[in-house]
């Protein structure tokens, strides 16, 4: 299980060094760190309501995450933050927007099996 990101100071280096990508729901910040586990950063603003409806979103966001950790890469500082869109998902909406910000970032090693074959 990755780690939880503690201090202002690391939700600001990766804020001011990492590169983001958003959409509709969320925005991710990705950067670099020098070791092989990921820091997962949430942040909830008072924007998106009350604490009940914060802390259902952040469990939304740490669930998808924890549930698609494998398919990501390693040695990454990882900052979601939430938007008001995100305070009416379930989680299936929320794990969507996660992988999507995934993709754009290129952190996700390995893409979801085709029935196809």
């Amino acid at each position: 299980m990755s780690e939880s990101m503690k201090n202002t100071k690391q939700f600001m280096n990766v804020y001011r060094n990492g590169r983001s990508y958003a959409n509709r729901e969320l925005v991710m910040y990705v950067l670099r760190n020098q070791t092989d586990e990921n820091i997962l950063g949430i942040s909830v603003s008072k924007k998106v309501g009350n604490s009940v409806v914060r802390h259902r979103v952040t469990r939304l966001i740490r669930e998808s995450y924890r549930l698609s950790e494998e398919k990501l890469t390693r040695g990454l500082d990882i900052v979601v933050v939430a938007r008001v869109n995100a305070k009416d998902k379930n989680y299936f909406d929320i794990n969507k927007a996660m992988m999507h910000l995934a993709k754009l970032h290129r952190i996700v090693i390995m893409e979801e099996m085709k029935e196809h074959d």
